[in-house]
């Protein structure tokens, strides 16, 4: 069963969520790691009510995202410290450590774009998650398609973007519609040369590494020795042209600059 974005309102700790069936689940640290498909970006949900993390989880990856959850603070902690994220969704009352306490370590080592998720709708609470350093703050019960707005939101800006229209040349990437077109023309890009071509253009006139690629873009059982990423590459110089991607040999991939 499908969790369809709109117009569904995922609400807090109840247990009538959905649950989803994870693509794979691994042990690390007393916690689960939900691996998804390969997708676009890599987001962290920490979140110990068991339904709405999985529900979450769902709606995230059929949105794009590759999804790693926590259910306790204490694992989502070190998720968020030891591991580089798009963005973190952050539950406030969480067992062990809570939201305000990760919140506030995370902040002395990295700038991770974190979105406040909590049923309490208090403006002191409000102004203390952003005083802590959250970047956004939403109350349950919410709107999914809000929620997938207000990160797509977070990580433009962590990336330095303000607009949801990305242009490189005369390619145009309309990452709130996850449309491309090159010349005016629309092109059809597969689900995973959409990812690669949305993240190398979010880091424009950068060098993004193989490995960095992987890690954001491909599940964790494909190898980086493999030949995915140049097949991709490939496939897509020949949708937006040879000159769209330009490789580094040695380091790694960039459009519009990186010389």
């Amino acid at each position: 069963m499908r969790v369809r974005a709109a117009p569904a309102a995922v609400a807090g700790k109840s247990s009538s969520h959905l649950k989803v069936r994870c693509a794979r689940v691994t042990a690390g640290r007393g916690g689960v790691r939900l691996s998804a498909a390969p997708s676009r970006m890599r987001v962290l949900i920490v979140e110990d009510e068991p339904d709405l993390l999985r529900s979450l989880t769902q709606a995230l990856q059929e949105e794009g995202y590759a999804v790693d959850g926590a259910a306790d603070g204490e694992t989502g902690l070190f998720n968020a410290q030891n591991y580089d994220y798009d963005a973190v969704v952050l539950d406030v009352m969480l067992p062990k450590v809570d939201g305000w306490e990760i919140l506030r370590r995370l902040r002395k080592t990295k700038k991770t774009p974190v979105l406040m998720l909590t049923a309490r709708d208090q403006p002191k609470d409000r102004v203390r998650g952003l005083d802590t350093g959250a970047d956004d703050y939403v109350v349950k019960p919410f709107d999914l398609a809000e929620l997938f707005a207000r990160l797509r939101a977070l990580i433009r800006r962590s990336a330095g973007r303000t607009s949801n229209v990305l242009t490189v040349g005369d390619v145009v990437i309309d990452t709130g519609a996850r449309q491309i077109s090159r010349g005016g023309q629309a092109v059809a890009l597969t689900a995973r040369e959409y990812a690669l071509v949305e993240f190398l253009a979010l880091h424009q006139g950068e060098v993004v590494t193989r490995t960095t690629l992987y890690e954001h873009l491909f599940d964790e059982n494909e190898s980086t020795l493999s030949n995915l990423l140049d097949v991709h590459v490939s496939n897509i110089r020949k949708k937006l042209g040879a000159d769209f991607i330009t490789t580094r040999r040695g380091h790694g991939y960039c459009v519009g600059g990186g010389e």
